[in-house]
């Protein structure tokens, strides 16, 4: 007999999956500033150039943490609680840190690719990182139509699946009826 987590689940809309992307960077930024706050004072940074390559991989690291705790226990961060949105492994089961790590680090595939081509082309303008970013996620999240199982590629290439948790509505509890003494 398979388990609920084995069962095959349907993955969420695409409109719910960027909205809790979206989400995920609103409370990102708390866990980056806060980060960004601890490093600059540790390392009594003064200049925001100042030590900059440490500071983004100390960020690196952070998200890294950050991502890989939520994912390892339970398959959901805050972001993907409010939406009710699980990963998982493809089929079912947890992630081990081993395959949240590995998820964390081919999601970068979200930003790397626009963020070298622009890097390439520079100087830049800030509009101009915006619309090629933006065009670019946009991009790659209509990518995951293609997926037969409408999955993120590297969900697929990292042996995960995005699933939705929505909590199963329960049936109305039955009165039982007064006793007569």
């Amino acid at each position: 007999m398979t388990s609920a987590a084995e069962l095959p689940a349907r993955a969420p809309s695409l409109r719910r999956r960027l909205a809790c992307f979206l989400y995920e960077g609103v409370l990102l930024f708390g866990v980056v500033m806060i980060s960004a706050y601890l490093f600059s004072s540790l390392t009594q940074q003064r200049h925001a150039l100042q030590a900059r390559h440490e500071l983004q991989f100390f960020m690196f690291v952070v998200l890294g943490i950050y991502f890989v705790w939520f994912w390892s226990r339970g398959g959901q961060t805050l972001a993907m609680k409010t939406w009710h949105i699980r990963v998982r492994r493809t089929g079912g089961g947890a992630l081990t840190q081993a395959r949240a790590f590995a998820r964390f680090a081919l999601s970068w595939v979200w930003f790397v690719p626009p963020l070298a081509l622009l890097w390439a082309l520079r100087p830049v303008s800030g509009s101009m990182v915006f619309v090629v970013t933006a065009g670019w996620v946009l991009l790659y999240a209509l990518s995951s139509w293609l997926h037969p199982r409408r999955q993120y590629w590297h969900d697929a290439l990292c042996g995960t699946e995005l699933v939705d948790s929505k909590p199963q509505p329960q049936p109305p509890a039955r009165r039982s009826a007064p006793s007569r003494a």
